[in-house]
């Protein structure tokens, strides 16, 4: 495993790190004995570091990776505030509700201070509040948090956001279906010393090579009941790309796919290719899903014909979609 180090904390975090949402819920059926196997396999392969919110199963995904702290001390953990608010308004992102939800979490992860705490994918207007970043300085004042960034939504909301100079990291969808970041956004985070950490790197599954026309999700997989942004923002689900031009566009994709990796792998490997990012978060529940993802990181760079082909089918295929909107 390679680590980077998340812009001026000092944390060196592995490039295939862990995100916990679907350990938490929202992605079906989930077993927390699997799920805990996973956890303890990404540890065994390297992972040091895992992302998680308070509302990933209200609680529950913070809770299981307090577990696996306590177990192996030396992890380091992000964690999200924000989306608890109802309703979900930027007067809310104020210190009296950002301190009880960051209590709230410290309780969940079974520690006195969380490592890096990001605001959950607030609204716009908030990353236009000075009063906010003061917040979070002072929760960093008061020991309940060492560092802080943002989670956002939208590439102008990176932009704004790597201006408060205490912000240490920008989480945004990045992956072969979502481009727009690497065009300026990864620059100016590089020049700001700012980490970059790539969510959704698998597109929700499109880019596993594994969803086929006829796949069906569960009643409580987001990708049944978001994908027109019904239940929160449509990017979050598919990288915001309709299912039949996704499986069109990865069908296309993993016609480029290296014969020693798979399609997932090789979705993982192209993001790293991409200097200012300091960790992809991809998903699991089951320890194999771990061991396919973090084994993206040993392989050796993709060639600039393949780069330039994957691009191609984005800006053919995907481009119309989705490049405007995030």
């Amino acid at each position: 495993m390679q680590y980077n180090q998340l812009g001026n904390t000092g944390f060196n975090i592995s490039r295939i790190s862990f995100g916990a949402w679907a350990i938490g819920g929202s992605w079906g059926t989930v077993n927390d004995r699997d799920s805990y196997l996973a956890l303890e396999r990404a540890i065994d392969m390297g992972v040091n570091f895992f992302d998680t919110a308070d509302v990933y199963g209200d609680g529950h995904s913070e809770k299981l990776i307090g577990k696996l702290r306590r177990d192996h001390p030396d992890i380091i953990v992000a964690t999200k505030a924000g989306r608890r608010l109802n309703p979900h308004t930027p007067e809310g992102y104020n210190l009296k509700n950002l301190t009880t939800f960051v209590e709230r979490s410290l309780r969940n992860l079974a520690t006195d201070s969380l490592d890096l705490l990001q605001l959950h994918c607030p609204p716009t207007d908030v990353y236009y509040m000075p009063e906010t970043f003061q917040a979070l300085d002072d929760l960093v004042s008061a020991g309940k948090i060492q560092y802080y960034g943002v989670s956002v939504e939208r590439v102008e909301e990176a932009l704004k956001a790597i201006q408060y100079p205490n912000v240490q990291s920008i989480q945004i969808v990045f992956n072969m279906f979502r481009t727009r970041p690497a065009e300026l956004l990864f620059k100016e985070a590089q020049d700001h010393k700012v980490g970059i950490i790539a969510r959704v790197p698998l597109a929700s599954g499109l880019l596993t090579g594994k969803l086929e026309p006829n796949s069906t999700f569960e009643a409580d997989d987001h990708r049944s009941f978001n994908r027109t942004g019904s239940a929160f923002d449509q990017g979050e689900t598919f990288s915001g790309v309709e299912f039949e031009l996704g499986l069109k566009a990865a069908r296309q994709i993993q016609a480029l796919c290296p014969n020693e990796m798979s399609m997932a792998q090789f979705a993982l490997r192209w993001i790293l290719m991409f200097k200012a990012v300091s960790a992809a978060i991809p998903g699991a529940k089951r320890p194999s899903q771990v061991a396919e993802n973090v084994v993206a990181a040993d392989f050796a760079r993709l060639s600039k014909a393949t780069m330039d082909n994957v691009q191609g089918i984005y800006d053919s295929t995907i481009r119309k979609s989705v490049h405007h909107r995030w």
